[in-house]
């Protein structure tokens, strides 16, 4: 029996980073054997056993078969026999089909050292193509490590254009699409993941509402980049460098889906493409079966983002729109999501990088007074039922009038 470190933990280890998971292979071994070991069972398509001590992760080397649609469609043969290279193999990067022995030696049959020295993500062999969850899982590498200057390998882009063409990405879950997609929202160049699925032709079919941006103007004076895909390339970018949480990332995704709905005679103005994005978001949401918070946020930024960046222009009674939509009151954090999904948006376009965006501290503060109101001392008044709720929505209207005369009039 030997074991074998794999994948991600020796790939960064090579390329200097931290690694923060480590999963083994075990090769000449049986089920039966690591369970005399202590090792605890938990695979159900193919033996995945437990270390007693670390609890990592040890595979029995296996081997893989297509025998159906999607990335659940394969057939594993896991068995004392199955060498290491033959486990190596069914893996999708050469990047991620080394292996370190438990003297430090590392076995790299299929270059990935070489690869990762010419910063390329390519395929180890042409069953890539079988596993049409390899086209989100290469995307969101590119996207991990763009900035150290990796691309996909053309050859590999070809085989996941293939992939597209094919009708296998119908067969992915959503589930397994938006767990991918969320976290590549969180890598730290989110625009270069939907950037490869859209050279492959994956955007289409998977995101067919944000690949309709491409090639929609907007006005050159408030977009210098004009594009409206451009445009959310340079959302996402900000949306990162900001470290904006999960929640508003996927906000900034959603905020500007309505402008491929706007009439082309109307280019490249986009009157009320806010509710047309709001319903579109919702849609999207509900195909990728994506979480209610994140789902409510997004939809919530698509319609309202707008009126963030008029805030400062906006009347108190419109603010306290505002916040009733946000539910600020019983849900406070929502609005650091909002600002800041609206905040990438402002600065997200060609030259306007570096801007402030003061509106977001001025609605901060304007929610921030509506602590003052005393809704105690309202009731002590007597006042209740409908009245009492008249009167505390009064009462918060004065607060963000008082607010904004000390805010512009110091």
């Amino acid at each position: 029996m030997k074991v074998y470190l794999v994948g991600g933990a020796v790939r960064d280890s090579l390329l200097g980073l931290p690694v923060t998971e480590k999963d083994w292979v075990v090769v000449g071994a049986t089920p039966e054997e690591m369970e005399a070991n202590e090792f605890r069972p938990v695979g159900k398509d193919f033996p995945v056993f437990l270390h007693p001590e670390t609890q990592e992760e040890y595979a029995l080397a296996r081997t893989e078969r297509k025998s159906g649609h999607g990335y659940g469609g394969f057939t594993f043969h896991a068995a004392s026999d199955v060498s290491l290279e033959e486990d190596l193999i069914r893996r999708d990067l050469t990047i991620n089909a080394m292996a370190r022995s438990e003297g430090g030696e590392v076995v790299d049959p299929f270059h990935g050292k070489i690869d990762l020295k010419a910063r390329l993500l390519r395929h180890v062999s042409p069953a890539f193509a079988e596993d049409p969850l390899r086209v989100l899982r290469v995307a969101r590498f590119a996207a991990r490590y763009h900035w150290l200057g990796f691309r996909v390998a053309d050859d590999t882009l070809t085989l996941m254009r293939q992939l597209s063409d094919s009708g296998e990405l119908d067969y992915l879950v959503p589930e397994r699409v938006w767990k991918e997609t969320s976290r590549a929202l969180m890598e730290p160049a989110p625009q270069v993941f939907f950037q490869v699925l859209h050279a492959c032709g994956a955007l289409e079919k998977l995101f067919p509402e944000l690949a309709a941006l491409d090639g929609v103007p907007q006005p050159e004076v408030h977009h210098p980049e004009v594009d409206t895909l451009v445009h959310q390339w340079l959302c996402l970018e900000m949306a990162a460098k900001l470290k904006l949480p999960l929640t508003a990332r996927y906000a900034v995704l959603c905020h500007d889906l309505g402008k491929a709905k706007t009439p082309q005679a109307e280019w490249p103005r986009h009157i009320a493409h806010e509710i047309r994005s709001a319903r579109l978001s919702r849609t999207l949401s509900k195909r990728l079966r994506v979480p209610r918070d994140a789902a409510d946020t997004a939809a919530l930024v698509a319609e309202y983002h707008t009126h963030c960046h008029r805030a400062l222009e906006l009347k108190p009674q419109t603010v306290w729109k505002l916040f009733k939509a946000l539910d600020v009151i019983r849900r406070p954090e929502r609005l650091e999501d909002f600002l800041g999904a609206c905040e990438a948006d402002a600065r997200g376009r060609t030259g306007f990088e570096d801007r402030d965006y003061p509106q977001a501290n001025y609605l901060r503060g304007a929610a921030q007074a509506l602590q003052c109101v005393d809704v105690a001392a309202l009731r002590a008044q007597g006042i209740e039922g409908p009245a009492l709720g008249d009167a505390i929505e009064k009462a918060r209207i004065q607060a963000i009038t008082t607010f904004k005369q000390q805010e512009l009039n110091p």
